[in-house]
């Protein structure tokens, strides 16, 4: 017995290939929007993970520079401090400056060398006077020097000019007019400079001692 088949199978076929394409293609649509949205989620709860570790570290930022603000507030107190102190203190050892300026003066001053005005600015003294030569001129700039006198520095020489002096009626003299600045150190820096001479004499000492030894 032959059968035939009057049915349209090619059709059917092509049917069934055609709705098993559109599940695929839809499953795997669904697949790539439930990737995506994990992709997404994951990216939004990095975001969010950082944005609230950025939080934390501008509140932190914020705490240092409100410390950091004190912080320097108060070094400008210590140092306004300090000032204070280190005024107080010049204040207290500038006291007996004039007692020294006047016994070095008389200490250093050459014969023949005449002090006319003394005015101080600070720390920088100004001597006018009359000297019998330029010689004796140069030599108290020499004791001005500071090898013989600590409280006596940098003295310089503002102008020196020639003059005369009546001794008597027939008695006229050349003289040499002068005028010095000279620094006066205070009483602080007078101890360093000491301290800073006796320690290199130690020093000089030890290394003599020492090339003795060799």
């Amino acid at each position: 017995m032959i059968l035939i088949n009057l049915l349209p199978h090619r059709e059917a076929a092509r049917k069934r290939r055609r709705d098993q394409f559109n599940a695929s293609l839809g499953a795997a649509a669904i697949a790539g929007l439930a990737i995506c949205a994990g992709i997404f989620s994951w990216f939004q709860s990095a975001i969010s993970a950082q944005q609230l570790v950025n939080n934390t570290l501008q509140t932190e930022i914020k705490q240092l520079e409100a410390k950091i603000k004190d912080i320097g507030e108060l070094e400008a107190e210590i140092a306004a401090l300090r000032a204070r102190q280190q005024a107080v203190e010049n204040l207290q050892s500038d006291r007996n400056l004039p007692v020294h300026l006047l016994t070095e003066l008389v200490n250093q001053l050459p014969d023949g060398v005449y002090i006319a005005k003394m005015t101080q600015t600070d720390q920088s003294v100004t001597l006018n006077g009359v000297a019998q030569s330029n010689e004796r001129v140069s030599e108290l700039l020499r004791n001005l020097s500071g090898a013989k006198t600590p409280w006596l520095n940098k003295p310089e020489l503002i102008e020196i000019v020639t003059g005369t002096v009546n001794l008597s009626s027939k008695d006229v003299r050349r003289v040499s007019n002068f005028m010095i600045k000279v620094q006066l150190l205070r009483a602080s820096e007078v101890e360093k400079m000491v301290a800073a001479k006796a320690a290199e004499a130690a020093s000089g000492a030890a290394s003599a001692a020492a090339g003795g030894k060799i």
